[in-house]
């Protein structure tokens, strides 16, 4: 029998917002930059007669959320316990949201290979991060506070996904919309953002759901995506065999790669949901939505598109561009100066993507603190097309560019990286070439015609990068001719 996956997502999400999300206390990117339990107060502690205070900032970034995402804003938010005990719920129990979340009946569109494809968002809501825990080798583990109360955006996906590309193209855009949101800043070994999968299969073409399991606390793609395709494969192999899939809370092995049983699966019921006693019912006034609504910037898949359009640049480089908004927004300003000077959308995209990233990776310094400028990056870029200085010659200067801040056109004078083109010039370079190399001469007279490529380099070499690579291309065959006619 052949056998269709059935997936849903749930994606936890800190908030980056300057205090926790019922306290005061400040909220630190990463909580290992800082000591242990030193981000904390009574409130987050769960001291007896401490109150909550739901954080302003924080529902109003997962109120933008759930309006990028297409959902309706329930008007009336009602906040409830969810009592589970754990090590790291000081609480014991999360003030989370369950019947009246923040929104609901959204949307997110993908792109697969087979096409766009709409993903549905059951809910979004506003909840409290765990403290995190320390196991230690003697199988005690150590409690670090500081995480616990940070505000947290839960989101809830329809189970439309069929497929593990499907499962990595709703995660990767649904990290690129709250990168553009400035809800954090998807950086998953911080914890920023953590999946859980549900997954279930059936027949090919039934309609009924199978039994499902849920695999938590994935915090990256890779895992994330190695664990749903295990997981399929694992309960096939469980109905050939005529048994019966349990529904389970499953955890990933990376190491071993395979899931392993953590506990029977929860219901609702369980965590005995109420209404927190200690925080009213929030009620959002529709001003207050569509002031929002205003904030909402242009979301990745859109501005790829548009991108696409009104520069002419590839798929692929259009989609990596939109990964950061800084780079998108970097890239628009180079390419609008360089298209005034002739040059395309397509060779701006090559130069940030190509040569400018591999500069600043490998500095480790973000787009934002480059020292060359969008507008010195376009000069740059119109200087190869003119002829003024080679593509190798340009990827010096832009070395030295983003080290100095320096205009291209001083880099390639105090540099000496003007292109050679001056026939006389190249003639000479030429022939000193091939005096210094008469086998291979030899070679290319005898019909081995591929070696001329080879010859070319030698005089690039010779010129330092400078000799302009089409007239040496052109004069050298020419000079190779000639010798042939004299043979």
């Amino acid at each position: 029998m052949e056998y269709e996956a059935v997936i849903g997502l749930e994606v936890h999400a800190q908030i980056h917002t300057r205090a926790k999300m019922y306290c005061a206390c400040p909220v630190v990117a990463d909580t290992g930059d800082v000591p242990p339990n030193t981000r904390v107060c009574p409130v987050c502690l769960a001291l007896p007669g401490t109150l909550p205070v739901v954080n302003r900032r924080a529902v109003e970034l997962g109120m933008m959320t759930g309006l990028a995402l297409g959902c309706t804003i329930n008007p009336v938010n009602v906040f409830a316990r969810k009592s589970y005990f754990y090590p790291d719920l000081p609480k014991g129990y999360q003030i989370s949201q369950y019947e009246l979340p923040l929104a609901v009946n959204g949307a997110l569109e993908i792109e697969t290979e087979a096409g766009p494809q709409r993903i549905g968002i059951t809910r979004a809501h506003l909840e409290e991060d765990t403290a995190k825990l320390y196991h230690q080798d003697d199988g005690s583990a150590l409690v670090d506070f500081n995480r616990a109360g940070v505000p947290l955006l839960e989101i809830v996906s329809e189970p439309d996904m069929r497929t593990v590309e499907e499962v990595q193209a709703y995660a990767t855009t649904l990290r690129e919309v709250l990168i553009y949101l400035g809800i954090n800043a998807g950086d998953m070994e911080k914890g920023e953002m953590r999946f859980e999968a549900n997954v279930s299969i059936r027949p090919k073409g039934a309609t009924t759901l199978g039994t499902r399991t849920e695999i938590k606390n994935l915090n990256s793609f890779r895992a994330l995506a190695a664990s749903v395709a295990y997981e399929i494969e694992r309960q096939k192999a469980v109905l050939v065999k005529g048994e019966t899939v349990i529904q389970q809370t499953l955890g990933w092995d990376e190491v071993a790669g395979n899931t392993y049983l953590q506990r029977s699966k929860e219901y609702a019921h369980d965590y005995r949901y109420f209404p927190e006693p200690d925080i009213p019912p929030l009620e959002i006034t529709p001003e207050w939505i569509e002031a929002l609504r205003a904030h909402v910037p242009e979301l990745p898949l859109a501005k790829k598109r548009r991108l696409m359009a009104e520069y002419g640049i590839r798929p692929y480089d259009a989609a990596l561009l939109v990964g950061d908004p800084r780079v998108a927004d970097y890239f628009e300003a180079a390419a609008g100066i360089a298209r005034a000077q002739g040059v395309t959308g397509q060779d701006v995209a090559n130069w940030v993507g190509g040569e400018l990233f591999r500069i600043l990776n490998a500095a480790g310094t973000p787009i934002d603190a480059c020292k060359t400028t969008p507008e010195r990056l376009a000069t740059l870029i119109a200087l190869v097309q003119q002829g003024t200085v080679s593509v190798t010659a340009a990827k010096t200067a832009l070395g030295a560019m983003c080290e100095t801040g320096e205009a291209p056109e001083d880099v390639v004078q105090r540099l000496g990286l003007t292109q050679i083109s001056d026939a006389n010039a190249l003639t000479a370079l030429i022939e000193a070439t091939l005096n210094a190399h008469p086998a291979q001469v030899q070679q290319y007279l005898a019909g081995k015609t591929n070696i001329l490529g080879w010859l070319v380099g030698q005089v690039m070499q010779a010129s330092k990068g400078k000799a302009n690579p089409q007239d040496t291309r052109r004069l050298l065959q020419q000079a190779l001719e000639q010798r042939n006619a004299g043979l």
